[in-house]
């Protein structure tokens, strides 16, 4: 029996494709294909593997409906990833939509309205979405938790051997994600200029490589913080492996909760985007109070470019919504200009701040390549629906930085005191 609402969706593709010209197929849940473009190659494909997808996505069109497609396995891209297809669809994306028969894609869609939907998942973090302010019922650990204990198994599968998952630093063509990586935790330290004996802090340690990587190389007493329980028991086991219990020490806890003499340095790499907008002010004022006069600062954060005003900025996009529900419960982008406002509030001198977004679209590239290709160990170990989340994510950021959507920046600054700075006058030992 032939399905008349694929036939329809066949038509409405060939229309689409006349605009498109996309090197790729759509391959529906009969098994039939639609090319969407001239000459276009079926290697890569959109699926769209059960007619109940379309029917939740024109039920309620929302990013959200479509991630769950993806999730269930509905819908799916074989041959390939997220950033295949948009490098195949580059050149027609611009201004589709007004291009598309309306009439005809309203025919085409209704009688998907009425039909079977199937049963909708929902992968979302079941908490409060919202970035609270600290004290005010916001469970850190909770957001934390849904994020990073995952599996460190899960993200053994993409990251480097030092499992750092942080924008790399990539100073040659040819340099490989582990030598990248290795690159950003040295540029990290020298822009600390880290000296034998003194101690550092790292808020947000993550699996230790930065701390580990600044005791070996750098002679420092260093302390890791985080809040996630299967970082914390990665990186003890760890320390404890290489010996380096009386150098380096890993904690689970809060960083506002030390309690300890003020640190010479600290880094904050890629921990700020939990922090939540209303909570700038604390934050630094608690990294502040943990920092000796003088001492250096490293802050290492993605950003979003600052719109006209404050209020207008804080607006989220679906895509922003999108990645607080499924994977950074809690999180929000700053300005640059933002950070460092409140920066200086509170008693931060500020000396350089460096751009790095090219620098993080090719890492995360890599690391949506390197899941991809163990994409079978990664649904053995997370699921089906987790492995086809991050694979979104990791390729949607990848895009992001690479279109110049979003930023990162390294700033580094030092708590104000009167005097000299105690920083050298130039940059050259940081490149040497």
């Amino acid at each position: 029996m032939t399905d008349s609402r694929a036939a329809s969706v066949r038509r409405l593709a060939q229309h689409v494709a006349q605009h498109l010209d996309a090197d790729l197929v759509l391959r529906l849940w009969d098994g039939s294909e639609v090319p969407l473009g001239a000459g276009a190659r079926n290697d890569l494909a959109v699926a769209i593997r059960s007619p109940g997808v379309l029917t939740r996505l024109v039920r309620r069109p929302r990013l959200a409906t479509l991630i769950e497609g993806f999730a269930s396995g509905g819908i799916g891209i074989e041959g390939g990833t997220l950033l295949d297809l948009a490098a195949r669809a580059e050149g027609g994306r611009r201004g589709l939509l007004r291009k598309i028969d309306k009439g005809l894609a309203a025919r085409t869609l209704l009688p998907f309205l009425f039909g079977p939907a199937g049963a909708a998942g929902n992968h979302a973090f079941a908490g409060p979405e919202d970035a609270a302010e600290y004290g005010k019922g916001r469970d850190d650990k909770a957001l934390m938790k849904f994020h990073y204990d995952l599996s460190n198994a899960f993200y053994a599968l993409f990251l480097d051997p030092e499992m750092v998952y942080t924008c790399a630093y990539w100073p040659e063509a040819g340099t490989t994600l582990e030598e990248a990586q290795v690159a950003k935790l040295d540029l990290v330290c020298r822009k600390l200029r880290l000296q034998p004996g003194e101690r550092m802090l790292d808020v947000g340690c993550g699996w230790g490589g930065l701390v580990i990587h600044a005791a070996r190389n750098y002679g420092v007493h260093a302390t890791g913080v985080t809040l996630a329980e299967e970082q914390f028991a990665y990186a003890t086991e760890k320390v404890k492996r290489l010996g380096l219990e009386d150098r380096v020490t890993i904690l689970l806890k809060d960083f506002r909760e030390l309690d300890a003499p003020p640190f010479d340095r600290i880094a904050s790499v890629g921990m700020y985007e939990a922090v939540g907008l209303d909570n700038r002010e604390g934050y630094f004022r608690g990294i502040r109070d943990r920092l000796r006069p003088r001492g250096a600062y490293l802050h290492h954060a993605i950003a979003r470019p600052m719109k006209r005003n404050e209020r207008e900025f804080r607006r989220k996009r679906p895509e922003f919504e999108a990645l607080v529900k499924y994977i950074f419960p809690g999180g929000e982008l700053d300005h640059l200009g933002g950070t460092h406002d409140s920066m200086e509030r509170n008693g931060f001198e500020i000396h350089d701040c460096e751009g790095l977004r090219e620098h993080y679209g090719r890492t995360c590239r890599a690391w949506t390549e390197r899941l991809h290709a163990q994409r079978d160990a990664a649904v053995r170990e997370v699921g089906h629906a987790r492995t086809e989340i991050w694979l979104l994510y990791l390729a949607g950021c990848a895009l992001a930085f690479e279109r110049g959507t979003v930023g990162i920046f390294q700033t580094l600054a030092t708590r104000r005191a009167r005097g000299p700075s105690g920083l050298p006058p130039t940059r050259a030992d940081w490149y040497r």
